[in-house]
């Protein structure tokens, strides 16, 4: 049995590595592909490279498919049957419910927090881009209440409320200097994960659902890591970005499954398919990250219980 049990771990340690090259190599990508640049001479070789780049995400977009290709099957097709399905995934999805976010808001250390907020931080995708590449060509209805939910992340115009520069700036306040070797790859996995479904219109609906899911779901969590902020002395000017996404999520939520999710499946049944694997596939990638974060925090489930 030991015997069996070594070549098991080495397994996954191998499984491990590969999965954190895969991610690294998909975060270069990702950064590359959406910074800003100018023309070269050497164009075409990295066209070519980001086909290759592009096959590579692909694979790993589909074998993740395929671990919820079940489940996302027993989607209704019905409006409203696949709202109340998508609804309920607040409760019976992956990852929900995670005994780490109590644990964060009744008992982390200022460290703790920190290094739980780092990932964080390094994680983040920029969900104001995200929407804002997902919305291109959608039918109207869909594409408004996108467009408000951008205009909600840029702070309706101002910058001192735009989402993004608040979470920068939290993370300036608490001294967090997030790099690519101290992060773990779960956390990039996640973001690699919505770029794929954003980028690559074959996922556009994957995208929509998966964001849908995010504002499903926040609030929950953001509210925990506020109370968490809060009991460990830290003021409004750090915690605005958590205090903020535990209430206004939970409107966007509400909007976004009336005016995006709703008339998508109604016109067109065939959506609710990507979009409950988008849903699926964006919890489970959360729920990884938070078995791994509880693991490098030196957690088990029977300590906060």
């Amino acid at each position: 049995m030991s015997g069996l049990g070594e070549v098991a771990g080495e397994a996954g340690t191998e499984d491990a590595r590969l999965s954190e090259r895969l991610h690294r190599t998909l975060l270069r990508f990702n950064r590359a592909r959406l910074a800003p640049g100018f023309p070269t001479e050497g164009w075409r070789a990295a066209v070519q490279e980001e086909t290759q780049l592009r096959l590579l995400e692909g694979e790993y977009v589909e074998a993740e498919r395929q671990r919820v290709a079940a489940w996302a099957a027993e989607a209704p097709e019905d409006a409203d049957g696949f709202i109340a399905w998508f609804e309920d995934l607040k409760e019976s999805g992956p990852g929900q419910h995670d005994p780490l976010f109590p644990w964060l808001a009744t008992q982390a250390t200022r460290e703790q927090m920190n290094w739980f907020l780092t990932q964080e931080v390094a994680g983040e995708a920029g969900f104001d881009d995200l929407v804002a590449l997902t919305q291109l060509q959608l039918p109207t209805q869909a594409k408004l209440e996108l467009a408000r939910n951008y205009w909600d992340e840029m702070g309706r115009g101002r910058e001192d409320a735009m989402h993004g520069p608040m979470l920068a700036e939290m993370a300036a306040k608490l001294g967090l200097k997030p790099t690519d070797e101290d992060t773990v790859w779960e956390a990039h996995a996640l973001a690699n994960l919505l770029c794929a479904f954003a980028f690559n219109r074959r996922y556009t609906f994957h995208a929509v659902g998966a964001l849908g899911i995010v504002e499903e779901t926040a609030p929950g969590r953001t509210a925990c890591v506020n109370e968490g902020l809060k009991r460990l002395g830290f003021d409004m000017r750090v915690r605005r970005y958590y205090a903020l996404h535990s209430t206004l999520d939970v409107k966007h939520s509400e909007t976004w499954n009336k005016e995006v999710l709703r008339p998508l499946v109604a016109a067109n049944p065939a959506c609710a398919r990507p979009l409950a694997e988008g849903a699926l596939l964006r919890l489970t990638a959360g729920a990884r990250c938070f078995e791994r974060y509880r693991h490098e925090l030196g957690l088990d489930l029977k300590s906060i219980s």
